[in-house]
């Protein structure tokens, strides 16, 4: 099964609002999803996002891809997480 990290969609017209989900590429971008890891809101402003890291590292470990735009979030929450040590 080919697994992938990317975004669902959620929110009101012209607010959109994202969870990030793991789930299985052939299903549609809305539809049935395996764990939820985070939420995006583009938004808003300042830090838009929360992830849980340990869940994500984990899926990205057993082969999970994620989206480009989730690939950026995850980067980010990396970068925050480093700059705070």
């Amino acid at each position: 099964m080919a697994v992938a990290i990317r975004l669902k969609r959620e929110g009101a017209r012209n607010h959109p609002y994202y969870k990030i989900v793991v789930a299985d590429q052939r299903m549609p971008r809305d539809g049935r999803f395996i764990e939820i890891l985070g939420t995006y809101d583009p938004k808003k402003t300042g830090e838009n996002f929360s992830i849980k890291l340990d869940r994500a590292d984990y899926w990205l470990g057993v082969g999970a891809r994620p989206s480009q735009t989730v690939g950026s979030i995850i980067a980010k929450a990396r970068k925050q997480i480093a700059a705070e040590a």
